[in-house]
């Protein structure tokens, strides 16, 4: 249990929200829960864009016992309409006596707003608690829609001495089998997972979900858009990311790509996007300008090393998980990550907000960039 009781609610509210993740893009994930007499009488999740949201099924739950009653909402609630009405209306004829918000809705159109309207209608309103468990909630979410671009996660997986391969390349398996299935989770609540050209030649990924669901068999577990930073379109049209029964495929290749390959890639079913480049190679951070476009909030980077070191440098990572599996390569390793051009301890790259913990044998480092 939370230190105190309106924390405990909360508590409740953020897992039910955690349901919603990597489900509810472009929306933020959000849970609900309607307390009366300090007994819960109705839950709710948001569980698809378009779909009523986590407050308005919780509300619904409750029927009319909501009369009187506390509302616990990670989020506060919305008050315009967008895909669905505005969520304040429904708070309001409920008859909710008190409102309790984990975090403001950081949309310049509802941030604040529907706090005042609540407020307006003499409802008792407490926001910040448990503020930043409902923020972790919905990194993506924040930063898509305060910037307009997706919040990016680049995952990696090493030798306790930071190597990602072999010399002779041999990588396939580092980490452990659970640690390979938290990255199909992983995969499976980003919206899209990206990989550089070398991974596509040298492992010849589908980059797809491969996960036990509870989904029916011929839907599957959801599957996020592959994307592959190609710059001048080298990638075989025999690539397994070509398979048409996987997600959306997106190449990122520059105008050094010749129109025949471009055709014959469109041809695939692949969408191009036509980047400026950058010191030869794609400019990531227009990249995400165009991924931000097609409503992509979330990013998961894969590989590999030259892509792991350009998301540093150009600054569009966010989050840095490393999975450690308890083996030595020593110097003849392929090292995690390419150069950084760092020659001094003082310019390093640091992360803050550290959290670590046990994936079966592996260890994941988990960092805020």
């Amino acid at each position: 249990m939370k230190n105190n009781t309106h924390e405990y609610f909360m508590d409740i509210a953020v897992n039910l929200a955690k349901k919603g993740i990597g489900k509810t893009s472009p929306n933020p994930a959000v849970g609900a829960v309607v307390v009366k007499n300090n007994r819960i009488i109705g839950k709710g999740c948001h569980k698809k864009a378009g779909l009523p949201h986590g407050e308005i099924i919780a509300l619904n739950n409750s029927g009319t016992r909501a009369k009187g009653a506390d509302l616990y909402v990670t989020l506060e609630p919305c008050d315009h309409y967008g895909r669905t009405p505005p969520c304040t209306e429904a708070v309001i004829r409920s008859g909710i006596k008190r409102v309790f918000i984990g975090m403001k809705d950081p949309n310049p159109i509802v941030s604040g707003r529907g706090i005042r309207k609540l407020k307006k209608n003499n409802i008792e309103v407490k926001t910040g608690i448990l503020e930043h468990e409902c923020k972790e909630i919905n990194e993506p979410y924040i930063k898509y829609i305060t910037t307009k671009k997706p919040f990016v996660t680049l995952k990696l997986a090493s030798t306790l001495d930071g190597k990602i391969a072999a010399s002779s390349g041999e990588s396939k398996w580092i980490t452990s089998e659970k640690s390979r299935e938290y990255v199909h989770k992983l995969r499976s609540n980003a919206d899209a997972v990206m990989v550089g050209i070398g991974t596509v030649l040298k492992d010849n990924p589908f980059l797809t979900v491969r996960l036990k669901t509870k989904r029916p068999a011929a839907i599957g577990p959801r599957q996020p858009v592959r994307i592959v930073v190609d710059s001048k379109l080298k990638i075989p049209l025999d690539a397994n990311v070509f398979d048409a029964k996987a997600a959306k495929l997106i190449i990122a290749a520059t105008k050094n790509a010749t129109p025949k390959k471009i055709k014959q890639v469109r041809e695939r079913g692949a969408e191009v996007v036509l980047v400026d480049s950058k010191d030869g190679h794609v400019d990531l951070k227009k990249l995400m300008h165009e991924l931000g476009k097609r409503e992509i909030t979330s990013i998961l980077i894969e590989g590999g090393a030259r892509l792991a070191a350009s998301a540093i440098k150009d600054g569009i990572a966010d989050k840095v998980l490393i999975f450690y599996a308890p083996l030595l390569l020593g110097g003849n390793g392929i090292q995690m990550i390419s150069s950084l051009g760092i020659k001094r301890l003082k310019d390093a790259v640091h992360l803050k907000n550290i959290q670590v913990k046990r994936i079966g044998k592996d260890v994941l480092l988990e960092g805020i960039l």
